[in-house]
């Protein structure tokens, strides 16, 4: 699946890095602590965070994540949209807790 199939079928926003909705999804990962991020996800994941910083971003380059959605409808900051627009590495946005989207992202790879 590609993250612009997901964004469709889940109605997420699409806050930053439009360029990279081609992006293949492997897998999903939910964390809010970088280090657990950089040590346990894997290439093509979607990162569900509450985190909205610009390490964030450094965090899913090096890891080549698929996609980042944030939750409760966070907004990242000028820095992070600017990294996310030049790498091309979509940050979405869903109104929804973590618990909720994680379980229709789990449905939505798995069902």
């Amino acid at each position: 699946m590609q993250v612009k199939e997901l964004v469709e079928k889940l109605n997420l926003k699409i806050l930053s890095g439009e360029n990279g909705l081609d992006r293949e999804i492997d897998g999903c990962y939910i964390s809010d602590l970088l280090s657990d991020v950089m040590g346990n996800a894997m290439e093509g994941d979607i990162w569900i965070t509450l985190q909205t910083h610009k390490n964030v971003m450094a965090v899913a380059s090096l890891k080549e994540l698929a996609c980042i959605i944030l939750v409760k409808d966070l907004v990242p900051n000028t820095e992070t949209i600017d990294q996310s627009n030049e790498e091309a590495l979509p940050i979405l946005q869903t109104s929804l807790p973590t618990y909720e989207i994680a379980g229709l992202v789990y449905n939505l790879l798995h069902g």
